[in-house]
């Protein structure tokens, strides 16, 4: 079944709508390809020497000079094998990725799906990540799920992560989940790779010193989700309302996490909110 990459959600939408990247799709001269046709190897789990680099530098400018705090529990639950989904959610600010990178450890490293047109509107963005790894691309309007799910396959198979905001876009209450779509839960089902649920919050707004928390669920099957072993064939009607009803229950988990976490990243309105740019820095 042709399920376009709007399930998927194409990563960050409300950006990528300003950016209009049906337009930049048609400017290519070629069909822009996605995941792991993109990167042309497979998405592994080691941590090559400029990725520890660039991520060294980004702590040292957001966590020392900007003095960001970032409290993370929940880290002892992680596979330490890696080949694990990683569904997370809130996503309200372009620092949510970097943030579950570093409640991580290094390797195995995390891959995420995300969109091609935010990702890539520059040419040396998309040189840069193609050296370092870390975005597959996914663009609006593209190819099928097939090409996910072998991404998908490659990535948990090679013992890496695979990461994805459930939302698939950038914005919503900062305490709770917004419109939650079903790419996640069909790329779990058709990988059949253990799930971590991850609970972002407290980057709604950015400024010196902001508080924020990444709290790590404990791994779950997607049998444990369904209350039973998936039964639907691949591309029916049956797989989307499977898949439905395993977004309903990583959400509910996602929610769980995010509303143990979310009151220890909220100052009150009289506290000083220094460098307010920070919220508007990568848009």
């Amino acid at each position: 079944m042709g399920l376009r990459t709007r399930i998927l959600g194409g990563g960050d939408d409300a950006i990528a709508r300003n950016r209009r990247p049906e337009a930049l799709r048609a400017s290519l001269a070629e069909p822009p390809k996605e995941g792991i046709d993109w990167l042309g190897r497979v998405p592994g789990p080691r941590a090559p020497r400029l990725y520890r680099v660039l991520l060294r530098l980004s702590d040292l400018f957001l966590f020392g000079v900007c003095r960001l705090q970032l409290r993370v529990t929940g880290r002892e639950r992680l596979p330490r094998s890696g080949g694990y989904v990683l569904v997370a959610g809130l996503h309200r600010s372009w620092i949510d990725p970097l943030l579950v990178i570093r409640a991580l450890p290094r390797e195995p490293r995390p891959w995420y799906l995300g969109s091609g047109p935010t990702a890539f509107d520059r040419p040396w963005k998309e040189r840069l990540l193609r050296h370092t790894g870390g975005i597959l691309p996914i663009w609006r309007g593209g190819t099928d799920l097939t090409v996910h799910e072998r991404t998908a396959r490659a990535t948990v198979g090679s013992g890496a992560v695979l990461a994805l905001f459930v939302e698939g876009a950038i914005g919503g209450p900062p305490d709770r989940l917004a419109r939650v779509r079903d790419g996640a839960a069909l790329l779990a089902l058709r990988t059949g790779a253990p799930i971590v649920p991850v609970g972002v919050c407290g980057a709604d707004e950015l400024y010196r010193g902001k508080r924020m928390a990444v709290r790590i669920g404990t791994p779950v099957s997607v049998a444990e989700l369904l209350g039973g072993e998936p039964s639907a064939e691949p591309g029916s009607r049956d797989e989307l309302r499977e898949a439905r009803r395993l977004t309903r229950a990583m959400a509910e988990r996602i929610d769980g996490l995010v509303a143990e976490a979310y009151a220890g990243t909220v100052d009150p309105p009289e506290h000083p909110r220094r460098w307010t740019w920070l919220t508007r820095l990568m848009r």
